[in-house]
């Protein structure tokens, strides 16, 4: 399958944000719809995404090498935690102020008042959700479930790096 220049651009991003949904590449992609994602997804990069048991859309192996890109995650091979990641900016300073496992879990209100005064970040409560989400997905963070549900890293801090992607 001959990808177009479009078309291997896109399948950088799936290498890159996965694992990821189709909202995330529709912002990524100035698409109007997940269905538009879904649609070019099929018809243009079949044979180089699929989706987990969690349906999150994941790149193969052989799509990692076609483009040439870092993957958006590295994980330790002893424990499967993640140790290295790849992510925009507001998930990297998220990272960076968020509580770490042994502390209690924090809102995304907290979150994003820690951004604001720390790197006077103009983010919106959503931005904030969205990359908590995110970064829960590739299993740096982890949700508790109170009154509203709170998070807090899953891995140290230290034992983590944290790449800023373009």
């Amino acid at each position: 399958m001959t990808l177009s220049e479009e078309a291997k651009d896109r399948l950088a991003d799936v290498v890159e944000l996965q694992p990821t949904k189709n909202s995330e590449l529709q912002e990524r992609w100035e698409m109007d719809s997940g269905s538009e994602v879904h649609q070019f997804l099929e018809n243009e990069l079949g044979d180089y995404y699929f989706r987990d048991d969690n349906s999150l859309i994941r790149a193969t192996a052989e799509a990692a090498e076609l483009v040439d890109v870092e993957p958006g995650i590295e994980s330790d091979p002893d424990d499967g935690a993640p140790s290295k990641i790849r992510v925009p900016e507001l998930q990297a300073r998220i990272v960076a102020v968020l509580a770490g496992p042994e502390e209690e879990s924090e809102s995304v209100v907290s979150v994003l008042h820690k951004l604001r005064d720390e790197y006077a970040v103009d983010a919106e409560a959503e931005d904030v959700r969205s990359g908590l989400q995110s970064l829960r997905r590739k299993g740096v963070v982890e949700v508790e479930y109170r009154t509203v549900p709170t998070f807090r890293l899953a891995v140290e801090r230290d034992d983590l790096e944290v790449a800023v992607s373009d």
